[in-house]
């Protein structure tokens, strides 16, 4: 039987987006449910409810119509953030115990100078980092035999202390596994309960803090990620799902859970990894690969980058102040969201974030408890949301509680509420502004070479003023923006990293012979492991990278290769590659100099269908979708303009608006500043462009 449908589903600090898609007629749906951190699954419960009610079925019946059942999730992450992972125990090379927290002597950048900022936490205590007597040494052969009663030890020590998950890491380990290897079938033997995290097998890779620090996180979220994933599995089990369920990798790509749960740093950024295969996908149809893709939700504000169809991958980085070595889609996430709380600070100035009300209690403005002014009270004031309620109703507003929120900050400052509301308006997006210079500018881009695409239930009331401040003069919103992220999941592919280490130059006798067998073995490994997840050979791509630097430089950058055999004839096209990246990065090459390999990586895809491409129908012209004038704020004097209203579903293909406006979806707002005018396109997403 063919399945009609496939389910995407996104959790976020505030919102849980639904999207499900007709694999058929590329119709695609959007429901929302309110996020439930203390048990993530009960948000999913509710969602599926909402779509089964909408469709007239049941929720075991639409879920037994989907091909592929999607979840991208923030427990990961918010584990790290709360520090609320598992009972962590280290065993790693004695001496080096307190590698994790000497950090390569390094500060985090911004902080560097700093003497009073705070050291990161440690998520594993020291007395559970345990030493073991052993060596191996950079040509792999082995110094010190490995003292298997420190192992021993170390698992009693680990016993005692309720310790939950192990993370292995010995200096060298990725030229010889041996003592790796065998002290994991010694943790097995005594701790058969326990998680286990072998560094040398999540990360084999040159650098041992990375692989250390990796490591442990990877077994510090190990614990949650189980349970999380158990969780879900279960349910969608007994719901009748004939597939597994799909999580979404902080890679761009899916994986079954049994490999989120062995390799849980990768749902570190579940969520927002979707979000620039999502953004490609909106602007394909107007001819646009150079995309700066922003989500605000309730909680953050996540930005991502792409240029010439390809999203920057970050290896090797600080997240969240410990060090990551895995790849990660480059993410730029800063506390700028619906719920930021506005406060006044020591010297009297107004600021926003990067506190937030969340979900629970949430802004003032939806009675719940809240009472802090927040970036949607704000908008409330300003006259942008509907005063009615949010969700098409579903959620009601009250503007007097907020107008009470923000007079906590307009009387101090001694300005009105509406000015007070305004300022917050405008911080807030000062601090979005500086986070997209972050990702364009200072990485050496121009920001006006790029289109910006909204996505998240709050971007669409910021976006104009975000692109006016940039510079840039063409928006693509998409009428799913606020559940983008969770339709990115739909069409993306399932994606696994393998990698491996090779320390050599590509001059040496040798080279190309070492560097072809190693990258083929890794793909064996890695075919073998989508074939078995029931993907054809025909269905498999593989792409291939190495980190590579000149002889004598401490950095190296990653060089994405082509697939082609390599041999002592075809070596020259990996340096040519090498040399015109480093020119790209750094604006200059050394073709003299010799050049050396430090890390080999093979991207392993199982591509599957994707559901055809939504297509509005209907014309209809814009005076048909007016249903009112509200008065809305659009400068600093606090003067409200009397602006008119259109419900964005009796808009038809082709219908244009000038701003100032505003635009009513089910899920989001969309305010059209003075100077921007909106015209819906077939493809279902607003194109927003500015006047010269």
């Amino acid at each position: 039987m063919e399945h009609a449908y496939r389910l995407g589903i996104d959790a976020g600090g505030t919102f849980t987006d639904f999207v499900v898609a007709s694999r058929k007629s590329g119709d695609v749906k959007l429901f929302k449910a309110l996020s439930t951190p203390s048990d993530p699954t009960k948000a999913i419960r509710d969602g599926l409810k909402l779509i089964a009610d909408d469709f007239g079925i049941t929720p075991a019946e639409l879920v037994a119509d989907c091909d592929l059942c999607i979840n991208g999730t923030t427990v990961g992450l918010n584990a790290l953030i709360t520090h609320r992972g598992g009972r962590t125990g280290l065993i790693c090379t004695a001496g080096h115990e307190d590698s994790i927290e000497i950090r390569n002597g390094h500060k985090e950048d911004g902080y560097r100078y700093d003497p009073e900022y705070p050291a990161a936490t440690m998520l594993v205590p020291r007395y559970l980092r345990k030493g073991v007597r052993e060596r191996v040494i950079s040509d792999g052969s082995i110094r010190v035999p490995m003292n298997e009663e420190d192992v021993r030890d170390a698992c009693r020590l680990f016993l005692r202390e309720g310790v939950e998950t192990v993370a292995i890491s010995f200096v060298w380990s990725v030229l010889n596994t041996e003592h790796e290897r065998r002290a994991a079938e010694i943790v097995r033997e005594m701790m058969p309960d326990a998680i286990l995290t072998v560094g040398s097998e999540l990360y084999p890779q040159i650098r041992e803090y990375t692989r250390t620090s990796t490591a442990v996180t990877n077994a510090y979220l190990a614990p949650v990620m189980r349970r999380y994933v158990g969780a879900v599995d279960s349910y969608f089990r007994e719901l009748g799902a004939k597939q597994p369920v799909r999580y979404f990798q902080s890679n761009g790509g899916l994986a079954i859970g049994q490999a989120m749960t062995d390799r849980s740093v990768y749902a570190i950024n579940s969520g927002p990894a979707s979000a620039p295969q999502a953004g490609l996908y909106v602007g394909k149809p107007f001819g646009r690969d150079n995309v700066i893709t922003v989500d605000m939700g309730g909680t953050s504000f996540d930005i991502t980058l792409t240029r010439n169809g390809q999203t920057n991958l970050n290896k090797n980085i600080d997240f969240l102040r410990y060090r990551i070595g895995v790849p990660m889609i480059q993410v730029e996430t800063l506390g700028a969201g619906g719920g930021s709380i506005g406060w006044i600070d020591s010297l009297g100035l107004l600021q926003v974030g990067p506190q937030s009300a969340g979900s629970e209690p949430g802004p003032a403005c939806y009675g719940n408890g809240g009472s802090e002014p927040t970036t949607t009270d704000a908008n409330l004031v300003l006259g942008y949301l509907n005063p009615e309620g949010l969700l098409g109703g579903k959620l009601p507003l009250d503007k007097a509680k907020a107008r009470q929120a923000v007079a906590k900050l307009a009387e101090p400052l001694g300005i009105s509420v509406e000015q007070a509301a305004y300022g917050m308006f405008t911080i807030v997006n000062s601090n979005m502004v500086n986070g997209i210079r972050r990702v364009s500018v200072e990485r050496g881009y121009d920001p006006r070479d790029f289109v910006l695409v909204g996505a998240g239930g709050a971007t669409a009331a910021h976006i104009t003023a975000l692109a006016r401040e940039m510079g840039i003069d063409t928006i693509i919103l998409p009428k799913l923006a606020s559940g983008l992220c969770a339709f990115g999941q739909v069409i993306s592919d399932v994606k696994y990293n393998y990698m491996a280490t090779a320390p050599l130059r590509l001059d040496t006798p040798g080279a190309s012979e070492r560097i072809d067998r190693l990258f083929e073995e890794i793909e064996e490994r890695g075919v073998a492991h989508l074939k078995a997840d029931g993907f054809p050979g025909t269905r498999i791509d593989i792409g291939r990278s190495l980190d590579m630097r000149y002889v004598g430089q401490v950095h190296e950058c990653t060089v994405d290769i082509g697939t082609f055999r390599i041999t002592d004839e075809t070596i020259g096209r990996v340096k040519d590659a090498f040399h015109a990246r480093h020119e790209e990065l750094y604006t200059y090459c050394e073709r003299h100099s010799a050049v050396e390999v430090v890390n080999i990586e093979s991207t392993i895809y199982g591509r599957i269908d994707k559901p055809a491409p939504p297509r509005l129908t209907g014309q209809g012209s814009a005076e048909l979708a007016l249903k009112g004038r509200r008065e809305a704020i659009f400068d600093t004097s606090g003067s409200a303009t009397s602006t008119p209203v259109y419900d964005g579903s009796k808009l038809g293909v082709g219908a244009t608006i000038a701003g100032p406006a505003i635009i009513e979806e089910v899920t989001t707002t969309i305010v059209v500043e003075p100077d921007w005018t909106a015209a819906l396109h077939e493809s279902g997403s607003y194109l927003l462009t500015r006047k010269g």
